[in-house]
This record gives C-alpha cells, sequence and structure tokens, in this order.
C-alpha cells in the first residue's frame, strides 16, 4: 500500500502552506542518491514500473515525393516505405547536428582568438 503524503498542520489547525512545507523537505542531490542506493534492493520501496510506448508522428508527403521515395525503398531492399523514411530522415538529422556543432566550434575559436 502506498503511503499518502499529509501536510503539516499548525496549532489552530491551519495547513501549512505548501510552499513552506517543500522548503522543509527539500532534499539535496547526495540525500537522495544515498535514498536511492539504500532503497534499490528493496522491491517494497518501489511503486510498480511504469510503462511507456511511443507515439508516431505523421508526416505529410506530396504525392510525388511519396512515390520518389517508395521508388528508393525498393531499390534500397528496404523493409517498407516508413523504415527507409526514418533512417533517411535519421542519417539527415545526425549530419545536420555535426554540421552545426562543427559550426559553433569553428565560430567560438574565431571569437575566441
Amino acid at each position: 500500500m502506498k503511503k499518502t503524503k499529509q501536510t503539516p498542520t499548525l496549532s489552530r489547525g491551519k495547513r501549512v502552506t505548501s510552499v513552506v512545507a517543500r522548503r522543509e523537505k527539500r532534499l539535496t542531490w547526495e540525500q537522495i542518491d544515498e535514498r536511492v542506493v539504500a532503497q534499490a534492493e528493496d522491491d517494497s520501496a518501489w511503486e510498480s514500473p511504469i510503462h511507456v510506448s511511443r507515439k508516431q508522428a505523421a508526416i505529410g508527403l506530396p504525392a510525388s515525393l511519396a512515390q520518389r521515395a517508395a521508388f528508393l525503398t525498393r531499390l534500397h531492399r528496404e523493409r517498407n516505405l516508413q523504415t527507409w523514411v526514418e533512417r533517411v530522415v535519421r542519417e539527415r538529422v545526425e549530419l545536420e547536428e555535426r554540421a552545426f556543432t562543427q559550426a559553433r566550434r569553428e565560430l567560438a575559436s574565431k571569437s575566441g582568438a
């Protein structure tokens, strides 16, 4: 059973504001790490796992471009159009990221010199 968090109360029964309660319970990163390590092997200290699935995004392509891409999919013996487009986009994004990083380095070295 999961423990519920109770808000501290004052002598007149008024609740302490959440800001004050948060300040009192704020942990340092080291304290958090210590707790995690201490509870790592204790299954009762953990909530049930959360399963996450990716949502696929739809990207529209003009019909003529989709036809050309379908041809190249078959030419490259890829399983299907989606797999091929995903691979091409991933390669292009990685190429663009490398180019951006290189340009930023060159700019930093010019302004730092």
